[in-house]
């Protein structure tokens, strides 16, 4: 539990250096670091996206692997975004934003679900549904942050 704990501090440390304040996770690459959304879902792992295959999309600039993705993801940008932004869905149970690292992820219910690091996915795969449930409900007020 002490391993989480500093994991987190470090977190929010880290998330007020690299993340821009907003509903999307965004680096100096993009959105989520600028991997490619539908990519978790058709390839079942992370995979960067190209500058040349690229959407605007809730103030943010993603990335895509393909044109086809890109289209994917344009015709239904709800479906494959990740859930709080792709910021930490760990962190946002607890209240508050976290940065995420691409090969930290969980589809559940054919969500998206983005974490801290592997350490804190595995926290977070222990109680996801009651977590998604924490994390919805701060949602509303962690985004604005």
């Amino acid at each position: 539990m002490r391993k989480l704990v500093k994991f987190l501090a470090a977190a929010i440390i880290l998330c007020s250096c690299q993340a821009k304040s907003g509903e999307v996770f965004v680096t100096e690459n993009g959105a989520i670091g600028g991997y490619d959304p539908v990519a978790y879902f058709n390839a079942g792992k992370p995979v960067l996206g190209h500058k040349r295959f690229s959407a605007d999309w809730k103030n943010a600039t993603w990335y895509f692997s393909s044109e086809e993705n890109r289209n994917l993801f344009q015709s239904a940008p709800e479906k494959y975004s990740p859930q709080y932004g792709g910021y930490c869905a760990y962190g946002t149970a607890e209240g508050h934003k976290a940065p995420t690292q691409p090969d930290a992820w969980t589809i559940v219910n054919d969500k998206l679900y983005l974490n801290y690091n592997t350490e804190v996915r595995r926290y977070w795969m222990e109680d996801q549904t009651r977590l998604i449930l924490k994390a919805d409900s701060n949602w509303v007020v962690v985004k604005s942050e």
